[in-house]
């Protein structure tokens, strides 16, 4: 048995359950429906895939080589997380009956999936560092890394929609108008922390 593989995939279960900007935004669209939860799930196994995809064929080193790239990188998935948060708070704040249930576009939330974790500028840089790791000395790092990377984009397939599914199988309670507006200002507030470090990293760096 691949020790190292196996060692591997307990890292990777990890990296893809912690909580963070990808699980926020599923839990968010899956608050609205099921398809459009499970479709910001895939959104985000599809930015997962161009992260491995980078750091397999070495582009993700760019970014370490050329601070500004990288600084730009965070600011612009900054704004857009931002972006998100303020919107779901703008939405908690709303009585329900004015929001009503507007149903968001399975295209819409498979892009904000994907916008949300591709331009997560510490993505590529772990992935970069992280999978190196993991290939053993004389081994061809291509065909290697491709598997590891495969494995996470795999995860990424199990865990974001059936996070979607649950929390859609918890909905009749977590849509009720007080239950849903605390969880949309919790969600919305997460965002927003999470945008707010993005921002400021580079000016205190």
């Amino acid at each position: 048995m691949d020790a190292q593989l196996v060692a591997f995939t307990g890292v990777a279960a990890g990296m893809v359950a912690l909580p963070g900007a990808d699980f926020t935004v599923v839990v968010r669209n899956s608050l609205v429906s099921r398809r459009a939860g499970v479709a910001c799930a895939l959104g985000i196994a599809g930015g997962l895939l161009v992260h491995t995809a980078l750091a397999v064929a070495g582009v993700a080193a760019v970014l370490t080589a050329v601070p500004a790239l990288f600084r730009a990188l965070q600011l612009a998935g900054g704004v857009y997380v931002l972006y998100l948060g303020a919107r779901t708070l703008r939405s908690a704040s709303r009585p329900r009956a004015e929001q009503g249930e507007v149903p968001v576009p399975t295209g819409g939330a498979l892009r904000q999936g994907f916008l949300t974790n591709t331009l997560n500028p510490k993505a590529p840089i772990t992935f970069l560092s992280v999978l190196p790791q993991f290939v053993p000395a004389g081994s061809p790092a291509l065909p290697r890394t491709a598997i590891l990377s495969a494995i996470v984009v795999a995860f990424a397939l199990l865990w974001f929609p059936a996070v979607a599914l649950l929390v859609d199988r918890l909905g009749r309670w977590l849509r009720r108008p007080r239950t849903a507006r605390a969880l949309e200002a919790v969600t919305g507030g997460a965002l927003v922390t999470l945008a707010l470090v993005l921002l400021l990293e580079p000016l205190v760096a």
